[in-house]
């Protein structure tokens, strides 16, 4: 027979057995005695019943606060095998387009785990506050005295404060109503701009490269630009930000070199050595998963890398790591060529450049101009840059050049190619130039046989020109004679 164990007895087991045996008591033993007696044993009962409902009240306590704990710690559990689940995720073959969903899945579920521990530990925490609370009530006493009311201290209301206090009120929360329009604003934009790229509204725009002095097109600069619906067009910097904090940055980029490929393949199927350049985003540089994928688009066109160019911040060459160069080795295998450009100073090595596959280097004109007036350090003379670049094989191309003036002065430093609002603006892109060459060759043909006949450097640009992308600007040359002006005083007069 097992022993019988008290603490599985109910608690009010002892008042009973507490009042029978003092009823027992007060009948079997005679006079005043039995009564006492009965009286004690029947308080020792009460006595008994109180002190198990007090166990029973802890015990129960405790495993309320070991169950918390247990949860506590199943969530905790849940939460990292959700971060190794989020892991495998981000490690499987997939485009951040497919993956976006279960990306964003994850996110509410370890979310959704967060809050509800923070609610489970807000339990707890109020638990515990109840028991300090009821340990520091002191004990019943009678009631204190009301207080005299000469004690009660006066109320004086300032009615200057309070105006202020109200006004400070008013104006918090019109900062918030304002704070939360903003940001619903900025969600909604980002929503326009989520849906926009993903139903591939993306728009290429062409601002030609052209040689110094005679203004010949060279080249061609593609520039994105988002397309929300009719009458809005979004530049780069109105929705970058957004597009990578959404990790649609690859996306983007995927979306815009298959396109700088198309318009390759245009120029490829023209005479000369014109080409197209085109940019990654940050997310792309900094994601050796994402230049991989790229990777894999040039080595699938590789018929049509030799007319394209990828430009390259200077920051991020400099930190790229063996991985990243390795793709770009293989990049430049397949034909590619690498331009560089965001510079932030001139510490370049032409030689070295040109061993990682760089060919162009593009500073802005006002880092030149800025270099030829004193106020950048630099080892070299400013006349001296683009001779000692070009005997590495590596061209120096003038951006950002606004006006004529600065044009002429680019030309006196021996800049052999330019880009800017003093050549020509960028223009959209045709819809024919992104069609597949059957579909579009009727087209070509009809413009060539239309267009009138050029020098052999035009035959290669303007029947293209023409029927896909933005016009050239004009050529402009200057007369040969023995003597003549330098170009620099013809432009400033010509624009005083």
């Amino acid at each position: 027979m097992a022993p019988l164990r008290l603490k599985a007895l109910h608690p009010l087991a002892g008042a009973i057995t507490g009042l029978s045996a003092g009823a027992v008591m007060t009948i079997l033993l005679p006079g005043a005695l039995g009564s006492a007696l009965g009286l004690l044993a029947s308080g020792a009962g009460v006595l008994a019943t109180i002190r198990a409902f007090e166990r029973y009240g802890l015990a129960r306590h405790e495993q309320a606060l070991a169950g918390l704990g247990e949860v506590k710690v199943r969530l905790a559990t849940n939460a990292i095998r959700l971060d190794a689940l989020s892991q495998r995720v981000e490690q499987m073959p997939m485009r951040d387009v497919d993956a976006a969903p279960a990306r964003a899945a994850i996110h509410e579920l370890t979310a959704e785990v967060g809050l509800l521990g923070d609610l489970i530990h807000q339990v707890a925490m109020t638990l515990a506050d109840h028991e300090n609370v009821l340990a520091r009530l002191p004990e019943p006493a009678a009631a204190a005295p009301a207080p005299a009311a000469s004690a009660i201290p006066e109320v004086v209301l300032d009615p200057e404060a309070a105006r202020r206090a109200r006004a400070e009120q008013l104006a918090a929360e019109r900062a918030a109503a304002a704070k939360a329009a903003r940001e619903e604003a900025e969600a909604e934009r980002a929503a326009l701009i989520s849906t926009a790229l993903s139903e591939g509204r993306l728009e290429v725009h062409l601002q030609p490269i052209v040689s110094l002095p005679q203004r010949r097109t060279r080249g061609y600069e593609a520039l994105a630009r988002l397309r929300l619906d009719e009458n809005t067009l979004l530049l780069p910097h109105e929705f970058l930000d957004t597009v990578e904090a959404r990790g649609f940055g690859p996306t983007l980029d995927a979306l815009v070199l298959t396109r700088a490929l198309a318009i390759a393949r245009r120029l490829g199927s023209k005479d000369g050595d014109i080409f197209v350049s085109c940019n990654f985003s940050a997310a792309t540089w900094d994601s050796s998963r994402a230049l991989a994928a790229l990777t894999r688009i040039l080595d699938k066109y590789r018929d049509h890398t030799r007319h394209l160019v990828i430009e390259m911040p200077q920051a991020v060459f400099r930190k790229l790591d063996p991985t990243s160069l390795g793709l770009l080795g293989a990049m430049s295998a397949n034909g590619v060529r690498f331009a560089l450009d965001h510079l932030v100073d001139l510490r370049l090595d032409p030689h070295a450049l040109f061993e990682r596959g760089v060919r162009y280097v593009k500073a802005p004109a006002a880092l030149l101009r800025d270099h030829v007036e004193g106020r950048i350090a630099s080892d070299i003379a400013a006349g001296d840059l683009a001779a000692m670049m070009g005997r590495a094989s590596v061209t120096l191309v003038a951006e950002q050049v606004e006006d004529n003036p600065l044009a002429a002065d680019m030309i006196e430093l021996g800049v052999t190619m330019g880009q800017g609002q003093a050549f020509s603006p960028p223009r959209p892109v045709k819809p024919e130039v992104f069609a597949e060459p059957e579909a579009a060759s009727a087209l070509s043909q009809a413009v060539s046989s239309q267009a009138p006949q050029q020098d052999a450097a035009n035959d290669v640009v303007r029947p293209m020109v023409s029927a896909e992308l933005p016009p050239a600007p004009p050529i402009q040359q200057a007369e040969s004679r023995p003597e003549r002006l330098p170009f620099r005083s013809v432009l400033r007069r010509a624009t005083a």
